[in-house]
């Protein structure tokens, strides 16, 4: 969701200036900057703003470099009077001495600087709103090129996921024979002292052997990695949130392997694969 966009038009020696930022958000929040000439504008900017940002911080600046405010700045002469005779009051009433270059701080008051309100015409308003047309061109343009380098690199960590999966394939008959193998030994060192049932011993073998066994974990995750790579297809517009819950139950998965594992290169796998997944979870913030 990330995204930036500018355009400058002048419009009647007036330079007209329009950006368009946005960062990671869940819901959609818009900061507007503009002119207070432009206010009566705000709604109508916000709408055509949530037309084309679905998601995301957003933070507009609309500046307007306006010739016809040149010389009109505006003293507001009773505010300044006020201002001063104040001051020399509270001068007299502490003992305190009046301020030798009074113009150094009242010119910063906020009431006692204003520029005369320029009304806009819809020809202008026409010209701002192209401006806006155009930033938000180069905000959408940006976007997807920064989605088809995220694309790249989500479907890469899946696809190392996928390879770490057929990796663990390796080790589990292995895996198994060492379970058989140490429950046997244990069994024949106490063989002497307490008859066995073998066939019993069979039963609770299978048992505990199936409690181990990750099949099922192997084809869900298979089918989650799957779902993702589909969900990414730039068809649909916005899949961000349902990549997010794919995204956990693929970490559901893969804890659920690395509880069973009982065997070191299978743990080594699956903190590979938990490392791949975090780094996918940090990158679908950027999905719309």
């Amino acid at each position: 969701m990330t995204g930036f966009g500018k355009a400058v038009t002048i419009f009647e020696g007036n330079k007209i200036t329009f950006e368009v930022r946005s960062l990671n958000s869940k819901q959609i929040d818009i900061t507007l900057k503009i002119p207070s000439n432009y206010k009566d504008k705000e709604l109508e900017l916000r709408s055509l703003l949530v037309n084309n940002v679905m998601r995301g911080k957003v933070e507009i600046t609309l500046t307007i470099e306006d010739s016809r405010l040149n010389g009109k700045t505006v003293i507001n002469e009773a505010a300044v009077k006020s201002y001063y005779d104040k001051v020399c009051q509270i001068a007299a009433k502490t003992g305190m001495p009046e301020p030798k270059d009074p113009y150094q701080w009242l010119f910063h008051i906020p009431d006692v600087l204003s520029s005369e309100s320029v009304q806009i015409d819809e020809n202008e308003w026409d010209t701002v709103k192209k401006t806006i047309t155009e930033a938000l061109a180069e905000f959408g343009n940006y976007r997807q090129n920064e989605g088809k380098v995220l694309d790249i690199f989500l479907r890469e960590k899946i696809a190392n996921i996928a390879n770490l999966l057929r990796e663990i394939e390796k080790y589990e008959d292995e895996r198994i024979e060492k379970i058989k193998s140490r429950l046997t030994e244990d069994l024949l060192l106490i063989q002497n002292k307490i008859g066995l049932d073998k066939n019993r011993f069979e039963q609770e073998m299978i048992f505990y052997i199936e409690k181990f066994d990750v099949s099922e974990e192997k084809s869900r995750l298979a089918c989650h990695l799957d779902y993702f790579l589909q969900t990414i297809d730039p068809k649909e517009e916005s899949n961000g949130k349902k990549l997010g819950f794919i995204a956990q139950e693929m970490g559901r998965e893969i804890n659920t392997l690395g509880s069973k594992s009982n065997h070191s290169q299978m743990q080594k796998m699956v903190v590979m694969m938990k490392d791949e997944l975090e780094q996918i979870k940090e990158q679908i913030l950027n999905v719309l």
